[in-house]
Parts: C-alpha cells; structure tokens; sequence
C-alpha cells in the first residue's frame, strides 16, 4: 500500500526548504562580506627562513629601509643590521618619543647631531643618518651584527639586539628583494573610497630609492604593496603574478595577462 503525502505537506516542506537554502546564502554571503573586517590588517612575510607578521606601519617602515639601503648600494647584511637595531629602539615603528629626546624608527637624539625632530621623524632621513653612521664603522660587515649596531647606537645594553637576529634576516631576504613574493598584505574596505595617487607613491619611491634606481624589482613590487593603503593602489603585478587589494590575503596569484610582464602598479 503506498501512502500518499498530503499536498499541504508538500508545499510546507518546500517552503522550509527554500527558506533554508534562502537562510544559508544570505548567511554565506553576510560571512564573506565580514571576512576582511574581522581579518583586521597586516602584513605576512614569509621566507625560507621562517614567517612573520607585521603590521602595516612597520611593513612600510621596513620597505623604506629597504630601498634607502639599496640606493646606497649596500649589502643585505647592513639591511639586516639595520633591522635589528629598528626593531630594538622602536619596533619598527616611527614613534615621537623616547629616551630623553630620542626619536623616530631608530630613536635618535637631535642633542645628539642626528638631525631635528621634523627630520628624524622622516623615516627615509632617518635611515640614511643611520647607514651614513653604520659606513664609518671599520670592518662592521664581518662583525656580529649586534656589534655593529652598537657601534652606530652606543646604546645602553647593546647585547639586546642580538635577539633580533632571526627576524632581521627574514625581513632582510623579503623587503630587500632576494625572496620573490615574500610579502603580502590585506585591509578591509575603507569607509570612503581612497583616491588612487600613484604620483605621488612614486615620488615618495624615487626619495627613498632614487629617481634613476632600477623601477622593476621584488624590492619595489614589496614596496608598493606595503603602501598600497596609503596610496589608494588596486593591482600590483609583476613576473607573471600580481597581488590585489580586493584579495591582499590570499597573497600574489597567478596573473594571466601576462608572463614576466614589466611591473604595473594600479
């Protein structure tokens, strides 16, 4: 005997069911939306000596560092011990306060002959004050990098930068362009649409790195991407990938317009 299910039943049982799937997308989609909020905003840099997040003030910070080191033409180990002494007196971060008048990425004293608080609080100035002092050092490439930062610093406890060392030399291998996509960075949506200034990026790029550097370098793709905020910019892409702001956590992705294409920044 087969037993018929009542018509009301039926149309109740797909209603429920239309419902529920109705339910789940909007649920779904509401999750999605709240996904770049909730992620909050930061900086992953990853190489194969080891991962790290930073956020996007220190991301920036260490980007400058980066491309004020190269302009000089320094080795990658004055970048590394650049970071271990940023890391050590501010964090990486560009502070206006500190230690009697210390200010700024390196926390240098204006008493001191490093420069005014406007300058010093200029992290590109900062940087090379620092790498200018760092070069008048004898022999500081074949000493222990804690050493050598000392010798710029002549800080208090000048042991307290060695424990920066691992850090540094990760920073060192992604800002400075050896690791290729080793930095990727995400923000949720702003408020209000920021207009994209990409002038202007590029000329703060080309003050920091110099008008005639090389424009098409891991170091200047991790650049634009730390300030990609900042500057309202969209794509990034280069060498065949290309990070976007819309999906900045997923980090660089294929790019199908184009393998090994020069850098485009939008």
């Amino acid at each position: 005997m087969t037993t018929r299910v009542p018509r009301t039943a039926l149309i109740i049982l797909t209603i429920v069911v239309v419902l529920g799937a109705g339910i789940f997308f909007a649920v779904s989609q509401l999750i999605r939306q709240a996904e770049p909020y909730v992620r909050g905003e930061n900086c992953r840099i990853t190489t194969p000596d080891g991962t790290l997040e930073l956020d996007i003030e220190q991301s920036q910070v260490a980007s400058t560092i980066a491309a004020v080191a190269s302009r000089r033409k320094l080795p990658e180990r004055a970048l590394e011990i650049a970071y271990i002494t940023a890391i050590q007196e501010s964090k990486l971060s560009n502070i206006p306060y500190g230690d009697r008048d210390s200010v700024g990425v390196f926390q240098q004293r204006p008493s001191q002959g490093w420069g005014t608080v406007e300058q010093l609080m200029d992290p590109v100035y900062a940087t090379r004050k620092f790498f200018a002092a760092l070069e008048k050092v004898e022999g500081y490439l074949d000493m222990p990098l804690h050493d050598a930062a000392q010798e710029v610093q002549r800080s208090a406890d000048g042991g307290a930068y060695a424990d920066h060392r691992a850090m540094a030399i990760i920073l060192a291998g992604a800002f400075g362009g050896r690791v290729p996509k080793a930095v990727h960075c995400w923000y949720p949506p702003a408020e209000k649409p920021v207009k994209t200034t990409l002038d202007k990026a590029r000329t703060e790029l080309a003050r920091a790195l110099g008008a005639a550097a090389r424009k098409d370098s891991w170091l200047v793709a991790t650049w634009y991407v730390t300030h990609a905020q900042k500057y309202g910019l969209h794509q990034i892409s280069y060498q065949g990938v290309k990070w976007t702001a819309e999906s900045g956590y997923d980090g660089w992705q294929q790019d199908e317009s184009g393998k090994d294409a020069p850098m485009a920044v939008a």
